[in-house]
């Protein structure tokens, strides 16, 4: 493989000048060098030809042993030294100290058609920041994190992505529920990429140890590489960074309550300053239109990070990150307005976002009452979102109220419920939205193909994961393949899988690794 290495994040920032991988405090430094652990038998069990394209890898390098080698911790790039992050950060609301990448390796910074990328292993073995943890990850976390990052990116929602899922080879003990009963399971790592990893957490770190010379430095790094177009006194560099943090960060968001997407686990130290969703643990996507719903078992009693919370949560990192950079700015006010206008943008924007859901391109004064009578409607019997919202192509403005529910018919879990003041409710809304499409220009067929563009009729969901995951264990790795293709075209028919196009079955309900997840799952 001949990559363009270019090593900016460690040329150009504090290193940590221990070099020991011992378990520790790490201070004065952003980044520690380490070693992946070696896999005792690597196996490519899949890659992306579009994402080896991106950074520079050939199809056919993809099926070489320095590949397999590289991509799985066993061989070191030539001009190229391993290192793991250091950063601190918030978790479920609690400051949590330094944290740091626990069980992520980045191998290089490369260049590829005047774009930056870094590639990093997860799941590649235990760095100075793995805390009591053995740095490694297991087959089916890995399977949930390879699949969900390209799931993302053909949706359209901000994203890392994934090149590579490789077998080590090794047995790594895991309690998958937090429950006292262990088991060994299969050992994987996933090659994950993005222009960064920089989180929130890594300015967090650098504040609350008051390295405010490093935290300057490491600030401009960033308008530097990854905002040129910021430009200015250093103040107001400073602010219009936060700005553009806050904005992208929005628009990230926006996407996720737009196809249903439940991070999990939105801690200050899994927010990337480019907007982009990182970090694929416990994710799930809501299947019954439900707003407290969280896929997180850690987070099953308080729900901070339930469907519904997470702009304010987003919001609530940001006031994190606006506190680290206060002793830059020294002056509270813009900070605040920028944090003040993000729920403003945020509401307004979510307003416009529903309503293309819809159909529906003229905005009215009752818009906020519509949208609110349909998302309780929603929650009245257990209602698919993305069926729901996908179904919608088959209503004609012509269309009886009646007629229009029974075209969404299909979303409902248990259709023996929508009777009654259920169905009133239903056909109340219908009779509404009905109204408002007979007041569009837009013909149907024109509407319809909008709407189409913007409600996927595929998503990764859990027990789907699931699937692959079982099948994978028995070392079948068709299912893969098959979600990987089916996920690349979320918004089209594809009839040949329509097989996907379905509500969660009875079975996944309550099935661990389909409702609910740990934050090692």
């Amino acid at each position: 493989m001949h990559l363009k290495i270019n090593n900016r994040f460690t040329a150009e920032l504090p290193a940590d000048q221990d070099e020991t991988n011992e378990i520790r405090q790490v201070s004065k430094a952003l980044f520690s060098y380490v070693q992946p652990t070696r896999p005792s038998e690597p196996k490519l069990i899949h890659a992306s030809k579009e994402v080896a394209e991106l950074v520079g890898i050939s199809a056919d390098e993809i099926k070489t042993e320095e590949f397999l080698n590289v991509f799985s911790g066993k061989e070191i790039l030539s001009q190229t030294r391993p290192y793991a992050m250091c950063y601190a950060g918030h978790q479920f609301g609690n400051w949590a100290g330094q944290l740091g990448d626990g069980r992520a390796i980045n191998l290089t910074e490369i260049e590829h058609d005047n774009q930056f990328y870094t590639l990093q292993l997860k799941g590649a073995g235990k760095t100075p920041y793995s805390r009591t943890a053995d740095g490694l990850a297991v087959l089916r976390s890995s399977i949930r994190e390879y699949l969900c990052a390209e799931a993302m990116y053909y949706l359209g929602v901000p994203t890392t992505r994934s090149l590579s899922l490789i077998l080590s080879g090794d047995q790594v003990l895991r309690d998958i529920l937090y429950n006292g009963n262990p088991a060994y399971e299969k050992g994987a790592i996933v090659c994950r990429v993005a222009p960064s990893f920089i989180r929130f957490g890594s300015f967090e770190m650098l504040a609350a140890r008051n390295e405010l010379k490093n935290l300057k430095q490491f600030v401009e790094y960033n308008i530097k590489y990854y905002f040129p177009e910021i430009k200015g006194e250093p103040k107001e560099q400073y602010l219009q960074f936060f700005k553009t943090v806050a904005d992208t960060t929005r628009e990230m968001i926006l996407h996720w309550q737009r196809v249903g997407f439940v991070h999990g686990v939105m801690n200050t130290d899994n927010m990337s300053i480019h907007g982009i969703t990182i970090d694929y643990g416990p994710y799930g996507w809501l299947e019954n239109y439900d707003p407290n719903w969280t896929p997180n078992t850690t987070d099953s009693q308080n729900r901070r990070y339930r469907f519904g919370n997470q702009p304010q949560i987003a919001q609530w990192n940001l006031f994190q990150l606006a506190n680290s950079l206060y002793p830059l700015v020294n002056e509270a006010e813009p900070l605040e307005k920028i944090l003040e206008s993000f729920i403003i943008d945020f509401n307004s924007d979510y307003k416009k976002m529903i309503l293309g859901k819809l159909g529906i391109v003229t905005p009215a004064e009752n818009d906020e009452e519509f949208i609110a009578y349909l998302e309780s409607n929603l929650q009245l019997s257990e209602t698919d979102m993305t069926i729901f919202y996908r179904n919608l192509n088959k209503i004609r403005k012509g269309d009886s109220a009646e007629k229009a529910l029974q075209a969404i018919e299909y979303a409902f879990y248990k259709p023996e419920e929508i009777k009654e003041a259920i169905k009133e409710n239903w056909l109340l809304w219908f009779t509404d939205y009905l109204k408002r499409l007979n007041l569009e220009n837009t013909s149907d067929e024109e509407r319809i193909k909008n709407m189409n563009s913007v409600n996927p009729k595929y998503v990764l969901r859990n027990y789907m994961a699931q699937l692959a995951i079982d099948a994978a264990d028995k070392e079948d790795y068709s299912l893969i393949e098959e979600l990987y293709e089916l996920l690349k075209k979320p918004y089209d028919e594809q009839p040949e899988y329509e097989k996907w196009f379905a509500k969660r079955p009875d079975w996944a309900r309550s099935k661990v690794g389909c409702s609910m997840l740990s934050c090692s799952s």
